[in-house]
């Protein structure tokens, strides 16, 4: 009895609200080990219609195509190359988790040199390694671009980064990573917006579930779990239902801002205190007309000119708005659009405010 009664108030306590906004654990945790791996090449690029490095200006194209050529019978130490068709490049691609040889990976081509353009390159084969190394894939084929440049005798055009490109499908993947998630006693839960609040409700979902306390949040970015006895060997099954799980996320109280486009990102705790704002902008206006005084044609003087200069500084008056305690997020932005200020005079607003102690968040400026 006294058990049910206290399942009960455990469920209770973590029920969300009405009107809450609830997320599926898979879309708010990381499992270890279930990770992408970073991979990195050099290769050419081959093919290009005049537009690949001068090998004057890139001695590490020239350097490539020479040890290509040796590789392939080709002596060409000591000759004067001078093609423009092709490019060194950097390969890069993301490695998927359990990816098994022979599988089909993106890879990502950029140009180094000073390339105008990879359309219509092939990329020749090419080893990508990871950070310890060994070749996990290799890549090659044609390179796909998103802009393009054309250019004429008096004129040219460039839409997009004609520099970079994308081979769909042209890695494959030659070593697997070696990793067996059946075989773990337990798993970490990487929370991607670290919080201890979230870590606790999203540890007492799982232990709902399971009925059992197999899940305990270490700190606001890790959840222990610990595989239950009738999941052991089939932990894909035991994440399959985990992920499933709806909890409600909770977040500090943030303002976000970028001064380098006025952009103001404001979450939904964010409160402010009792507190009175006012804001004027001075413009200050300098004006030159420099006047012409020209003598008679028979009385032999100079022609002197005359600086004229006019300063005018205008203040615009604003009147002090008062923004009440507690008030909530769209109560601070109506507030602040009352002021018929722009986003730029809005961030030094916040920013004093916070200054003032009456910013109930957190500001982060990117």
């Amino acid at each position: 009895m006294f058990r049910r009664l206290a399942l009960l108030l455990s469920l209770l306590a973590f029920v969300a609200p009405a009107g809450a906004t609830t997320s599926r654990i898979k879309d708010l945790v990381d499992v270890e080990g279930i990770r992408e791996n970073q991979l990195i090449g050099y290769g050419l690029v081959v093919g290009l219609n005049g537009t690949g490095d001068t090998l004057n200006n890139s001695p590490f194209t020239r350097q490539s195509i020479q040890s290509m050529m040796e590789r392939l019978g080709v002596n060409t130490r000591g000759m004067n190359l001078r093609t423009a068709n092709v490019a060194a490049v950097m390969v890069t691609a993301n490695l998927p988790p359990f990816s098994t040889q022979g599988t089909r990976i993106d890879i990502k081509v950029s140009a180094m040199g000073d390339a105008r353009s990879l359309q219509g390159g092939e990329l020749l084969v090419t080893p990508l390694v990871g950070a310890d190394g060994e070749v996990y894939a290799v890549g090659q084929g044609a390179v796909a671009i998103a802009g393009f440049q054309a250019q004429g005798a008096a004129a040219s055009i460039t839409r997009g980064v004609p520099t970079v490109g994308r081979v769909s499908n042209g890695g494959i993947v030659e070593r697997e990573v070696a990793f067996s998630i059946n075989r773990m006693a337990s798993l970490k839960l990487a929370l991607r917006n670290p919080d201890l609040t979230t870590a606790r409700r999203i540890a007492a979902a799982i232990n709902d579930f399971i009925g059992a306390p197999t899940a305990e949040p270490t700190d606001p970015a890790t959840i222990h779990l610990k595989v239950p006895q009738r999941f052991e060997g089939n932990i894909v099954a035991l994440l399959t239902e985990i992920e499933q799980l709806r909890v409600q996320p909770d977040q500090v109280a943030k303002v976000v801002i970028d001064e380098a486009s006025g952009i103001i990102v404001m979450g939904k705790d964010v409160r402010v205190s009792t507190v009175a704002i006012a804001q004027g902008n001075l413009t200050v206006t300098i004006s030159e007309r420099p006047q012409v005084s020209q003598p008679n044609p028979l009385a032999q003087g100079q022609t002197v000119v005359t600086p004229r200069t006019q300063i005018q500084a205008t203040e615009e008056g604003k009147r002090l708005a008062l923004v009440r305690e507690g008030v909530s997020l769209q109560e601070l932005v109506d507030g602040l659009n009352a002021l018929g200020i722009g986003p730029r005079d809005m961030i030094a607003i916040l920013q004093a405010i916070k200054a003032a102690g009456a910013l109930q968040a957190e500001i982060e400026v990117l």
